[in-house]
Parts: C-alpha cells; structure tokens; sequence
C-alpha cells in the first residue's frame, strides 16, 4: 500500500537492521524495515517501550548509526557521510522535537526559534522575523520575549516545536513531542504540530504513547518485534 497518493519519495528505508551488545548476548532491536515515506505526510509510530521507536527515529536523523541497510533521504544514503556531513544533514534537512524541549535558559522564546537559522547564515533581521511568524503558529506571540523558566510545559513545548520548523527542514522527527504534558497541553501542541508541518508542507513522522496524538496523522504503524506494521485503514 502506498503511503500517500502523491509526493515524491521523501525517504526510503530498506532493510535497516539495529544491533546492541547487553554483556554477552546481542539484542536485535530492528529486523530489516523497509519504508517509503512521500513528501508531505505525516506518520505516528506507536509501540511497546524499548520495542526500537526511538532507536529508528535516530537512525533516521544520523545520531544513531545502524548495522545493516540503507537509509536514504531525497537520494542520499546517510550511511556514506562522514560527521561533518552528517551535522550539516542534521542541521539542514532534519528538525528535531524530544520529550525534553532542550531550550537555551538564557535567551527568550523568540531567540530560541531563531538561533538555528541565525547560526546559519540568514540576516539577524530576517532571522527575526521568522521566528516571529512561527511563534505565531503556535499562538505564543505575547510570550515572545519571556525566558523558558517564565515559560509553562506546553509553552515550552511550543517554542520546541516552531524551532524545529525554523530551518526549513525536509522532515520533522518528533520523538514522544507530549509525553511530558497534561492532557490539555498534550492536545493543543499536537494541535499546532500538526497544523504547523501542513501549513508549510513539512513531511513529519512522529513516535507517541498517545493514542490521542498518533490518531491525527494520516498514516499508523507499530514497531513490533523489530518490524513496522501498518495499521489498517491508515
């Protein structure tokens, strides 16, 4: 089943195999996925703990390596770059959303959106004012200059999430983006991830506990004894 009707092929996983020594036994932790993922759609990944949800998504964004396969982003195989090519991949192409927001204390919200694009190379001005317009996106624009600790869970998270969008990155990894939340908090970030990788045509592939938030994207799997099921109807 192909996993949207159109796009093209953002990345293509095949045969990805995940090893981990624990003393002398060895732990397969993936067994040979393959997954075609089209540009523009958005994927949940749902699974037991320690079933390899995360391990995947890193291996995705080039902080894991992997023992076998190929994972290849718009004709790229990650597994042929060496770590500076890997950093720019991470920085260019890939926007990362964790359970921890990883905000910088001492710069405001605004800040925090616009360093990375900054650090880049675009004008202070023009860094500006892209922040400001995702922070917007995610209703925040009164909460602009307040630092993280002036900040509640659900802001912070927010802020994580347009920061993630700042550098124009080809997908979205967000890796159990409101485990740390409320319910209330919980649904509106997943609200405004969702709202957000569809305004700006982001391919977004998120892992979750949360029924809640995986029944937002257009396509379901389970991890399940180191493979990918697709779930019916998705």
């Amino acid at each position: 089943m192909s996993d949207i009707n159109t796009g093209n092929v953002l990345l293509k996983v095949r045969g990805l195999e995940k090893r981990f020594l624990s003393g002398t036994e060895t732990l397969q932790i993936l067994r040979g996925i393959d997954m075609d993922i089209k540009e523009g759609s958005t994927i949940a990944i749902s699974g037991q703990s320690g079933s390899g949800k995360s391990t995947f998504l890193n291996i995705i964004g080039g902080l894991d390596k992997f023992d076998s396969g190929t994972v290849n982003v718009l004709g790229t195989d990650i597994s042929n770059l060496s770590e500076t090519e890997l950093s720019s991949y991470r920085q260019h192409r890939i926007g990362f959303i964790f359970q921890f927001h990883y905000l910088l204390k001492d710069f405001s919200a605004l800040e925090n959106i616009m360093l990375p694009v900054y650090m880049r190379g675009l004008g202070k001005k023009e860094a500006l004012n892209k922040a400001r317009l995702l922070l917007s996106d995610m209703k925040m624009e009164d909460r602009a200059g307040h630092f993280p600790s002036q900040l509640s869970g659900g802001e912070r998270q927010r802020v994580a999430v347009a920061r993630a969008m700042v550098n124009d990155p080809d997908i979205i990894l967000a890796d159990e983006p409101t485990g740390n939340l409320d319910p209330n908090n919980s649904s509106m970030v997943a609200e405004l991830l969702f709202y957000s990788a569809e305004k700006w045509n982001k391919t977004l592939l998120v892992v979750t506990h949360d029924e809640r938030v995986a029944e937002r994207a257009k396509i379901r799997y389970r991890l399940e004894g180191g493979l990918l099921v697709r779930e019916e109807g998705f």
